[in-house]
């Protein structure tokens, strides 16, 4: 039975989507679309936890509903951790397969493919604001495999698996995803603060 809501501060479909399944049935999470606001909050943070604390803090503000969000990006330790933040515009434009296709023609003469994908969630919950961090190590591919998944899903393998993130089922890349990672000490954190 649910018997709580929050916000996830996101438009993403896909987001929205892979929380909900962790979430549930303990909590109803809500986008943004579902409480009506259409705005597009900027995120000008110079980091991971400052984007994630904009959107949060945005929805806390304007619609007084516990929030919480996330800022989540690839980096490719031989560029320097690019693309990190601008990980959803990395080519100068959004767009998952114009952005997979520009980073891999950065790494097309790179011999180290180590990456790494982060996320770091900021919750508003009684007008406080935690933080929760999730990473997972792996390797760029030289070509995309899979259909599942968004953004550089179908380049990204984790350290351990033959397979990509986009060539896992939603309920796999759960267990070891890192917003699943972070998702998952938002929930410990959620089942102890209620």
């Amino acid at each position: 039975m649910i018997t709580n809501k929050l916000v996830f501060a996101t438009n993403n479909l896909h987001k929205t989507q892979e929380v909900r399944e962790l979430l549930k049935p303990s909590y109803e999470v809500l986008n943004l679309s579902d409480i009506g606001c259409d705005v597009d909050i900027p995120e000008t943070g110079a980091t991971f936890e400052e984007n994630a604390m904009l959107k949060s803090s945005y929805v806390s503000q304007h619609y007084q509903l516990d929030c919480f969000a996330d800022d989540s990006g690839l980096e490719v330790e031989a560029l320097g951790n690019e693309p990190g933040i601008f990980s959803a515009r990395y080519s100068g434009e959004r767009g998952d397969v114009v952005n997979m296709n520009y980073l891999l023609k950065k790494m097309e003469e790179v011999t180290n493919r180590n990456a790494r994908f982060k996320t770091v969630i900021s919750l508003i919950k009684n007008e406080h604001n935690y933080f929760f961090e999730g990473v997972i190590e792996g390797i760029i591919l030289n070509e995309p495999k899979g259909k599942q998944g968004f953004g550089y899903d179908p380049i990204f393998q984790p350290h351990g698996y033959d397979v990509t993130f986009a060539e896992m089922e939603i309920g796999e890349k759960n267990k070891i995803s890192h917003r699943a990672v972070a998702m998952q000490k938002l929930i410990a954190f959620l089942k102890t603060s209620a």
